[in-house]
């Protein structure tokens, strides 16, 4: 097999840079180790950075997104149960963000990539990368146990943080950056209507609670928990308790409870590979950087890459622009560092951390009275919320 850009992963990151490229003529093919069920099972982000937005228009796949996602022009804070609107769109020159599940996200680059034809081979085993230092890259994988070889110009490793791109490249050659945070998520998702029209930040002495939704009859709901917890110790009737115990009584009186239809705990993790190319191989979203999901910037991260990625390699082929395959590293980069910052001052801001001195539950305070007291620093939230703009490309 033959062809421009071989893709690993045929998660969002991997799905959108293979439609962007479709549409500017680059021929793609992508390799999936799982079913398409399983990639369309994942419960994850829900909520679009403006330039992701605008991003997925560009790709052509937005039709469903504009008429079903729910714009959020603010964002809301709640601490010592005084609740604290932040203006998004106010405070940004009328920028905003959009509540679309990955999954739909997923489920509508999938078809646009039926409809156009292009190759996806899912379940595939035993993927190697090849030769990503020279001018002939390749990759092998196994299909219903017959050996199969790409061979491409380049390589996009879009398959997470435990699949095969990043582990294909020398351990001497990169630097990473981990911080690993003492508390989970538990999450939980349930078709009952949103508690509030925006979402809700809250802090809470008995921890962090998330009020968040993927639709007016859809609801994702988050509660702050130690590592040590299990998910089967939490039934939904204890699961909807404790979130009114962590609400103020206004809320809680309004919380429509329901089954659950998905439960899990999820570590946070702060993690940084550089640089994110290797040769031919570049690296794309979770594959290169794990954020907290308290920002909001997982899927925005990856979406930013693959925009930098695929407006470099447009540039290559159309233009012969050879000397921007070496900027895709600090251009994503530059992005990433100011996401996993924002995550990380978001995380601070608003969980309990049972090993912090009395001074730094004072510092904490004192940025929670300060960035959500002041309109600057509710600046800085909404602009970093919405999401940073991207750098230009080749200019």
């Amino acid at each position: 097999m033959k062809t421009q850009v071989a893709i690993i992963g045929a998660g969002p990151s991997g799905l959108l840079l293979g439609q962007l490229l479709h549409k500017a003529g680059i021929r793609t093919l992508i390799i999936e180790r799982q079913t398409p069920e399983y990639v369309l099972g994942r419960i994850r982000a829900g909520i679009l950075e403006s330039g992701t937005v605008s991003l997925l228009r560009e790709a052509g796949v937005a039709q469903r997104m504009d008429s079903e996602g729910l714009v959020h022009h603010g964002v809301e804070f709640i601490f010592d149960g005084k609740r604290i609107p932040v203006a998004l769109s106010e405070l940004t020159g009328g920028k905003s963000v959009m509540v679309y599940g990955q999954t739909e996200v997923t489920r509508d680059l999938m078809q646009a990539r039926s409809d156009c034809g292009a190759p996806t081979i899912y379940g595939v085993q035993q993927v190697a990368i090849h030769d990503a230092k020279s001018d002939h890259p390749f990759v092998t994988f196994e299909k219903e146990g017959e050996k199969c070889r790409i061979e491409c110009d380049f390589i996009a490793g879009c398959d997470g943080f435990h699949g095969v791109s990043r582990q294909s490249i020398p351990r001497e050659v990169i630097r990473e950056y981990e911080s690993i945070w003492p508390f989970g998520w538990l999450g939980l998702l349930a078709d009952t209507p949103p508690v509030n029209p925006e979402l809700i930040y809250a802090h809470h002495e008995r921890g962090f609670v998330l009020c968040s939704q993927r639709s007016l009859t859809r609801s994702r709901y988050y509660l702050q928990v130690p590592l040590s917890e299990q998910v089967e110790s939490w039934n939904d009737d204890r699961f909807w308790s404790e979130l009114k115990r962590r609400l103020p009584d206004e809320l809680a009186t309004k919380l429509v409870t329901g089954h659950s239809l998905e439960k899990s705990i999820a570590p946070l993790r702060s993690y940084v590979v550089e640089p994110m190319q290797y040769g031919k191989l570049f690296l794309v979203g979770d594959a290169a950087h794990i954020v907290p999901p308290t920002g909001a910037k997982g899927l925005n991260l990856a979406a930013s890459d693959v925009n930098y990625l695929w407006r470099i390699l447009t540039q290559y082929y159309q233009h012969g622009r050879s000397d921007l395959l070496a900027t895709y590293s600090r251009l994503a980069l530059n992005r990433v560092w100011k996401g996993e910052r924002f995550s990380w001052f978001m995380t601070h801001l608003l969980h309990d951390f049972q090993e912090k001195s009395d001074f730094d539950r004072k510092m904490q305070e004192a940025d929670r009275q300060y960035y959500l007291g002041s309109r600057a620093g509710m600046m800085t939230i909404a602009e970093n919320y919405v999401g940073l703009p991207y750098e230009k490309v080749g200019v």
